[in-house]
């Protein structure tokens, strides 16, 4: 594995004012390599999503520092975040959000014609994602046509269609049974030592969390190694 690209150092955040302030996060500190796969398995309302957030620059640190690629972002100003943002993070949602009017290729094409690539570069880097994810047979069909392990496989492609350095995913097998949520996983995975991205993964499945490289969890807003 690489070096690390995704960096929290003694980040605070806390919601609210006075009595009902609630503090999520307390000095926590996270480091995430390339290549490298953290689960983040915590109870509900332990700041699971807030973690993400900020480490996706949605949110920002009361106080510390959150660093893509070595770039400290406190400093940054919003226009700074969301370019930053949109050229290195991807993120994969607990449902797959595809837009259901275009078809499997045309999803994971779209983003990258935003950010400025030709359609025929859009759509060689989409198949080719699709290959590695094993749906590259479905690439034509609409989300209503694709089962839900296959629509998330999509989602996890277009989240890696511009070659982000860093890879968040809130609870990405939330809504798969079982088997299927395995295969995601593995597709997930293998998708992460192929680009070579920083990924947390957010998840409430234990026996998934054992295959990441790494478990941690969040306790009195920190951020700790943990054993199943």
């Amino acid at each position: 594995m690489s070096e690390p690209l995704l960096v929290l150092r003694d980040v605070h955040r806390h919601y609210g004012t006075g009595d009902t302030t609630v503090r999520v996060l307390e000095a926590a500190n996270l480091s995430v390599n390339g290549g490298e796969l953290v689960a983040l398995v915590a109870p509900s309302g332990a700041g699971k999503s807030t973690l993400l957030h900020l480490s996706g620059l949605l949110e920002s640190p009361q106080s510390g520092e959150v660093e893509i690629m070595g770039i400290k972002t406190s400093k940054l100003g919003d226009r700074g975040r969301t370019q930053l943002r949109r050229s290195t993070v991807g993120y994969v949602y607990q449902f797959h959000h595809l837009l259901p009017e275009f078809t499997a290729l045309e999803n994971v094409s779209m983003p990258q014609m935003i950010a400025g690539k030709s359609p025929d570069e859009a759509k060689g880097r989409s198949m080719e994602l699709l290959d590695l994810l094993g749906i590259a047979a479905r690439a034509s069909h609409r989300p209503a046509e694709l089962s839900g392990g296959e629509q998330q496989r999509v989602a996890i492609a277009r989240a890696a269609a511009n070659h982000p350095k860093v890879i968040l995913a809130d609870e990405p097998t939330g809504n798969l049974d079982p088997e299927t949520s395995d295969i995601v996983f593995e597709a997930l995975q293998s998708l992460i030592r192929v680009e070579g991205a920083a990924a947390l993964i957010a998840t409430h499945n234990h026996e998934l969390a054992r295959r990441a490289n790494r478990i941690v969890t969040l306790r009195g807003g920190l951020v700790v190694d943990h054993q199943l």
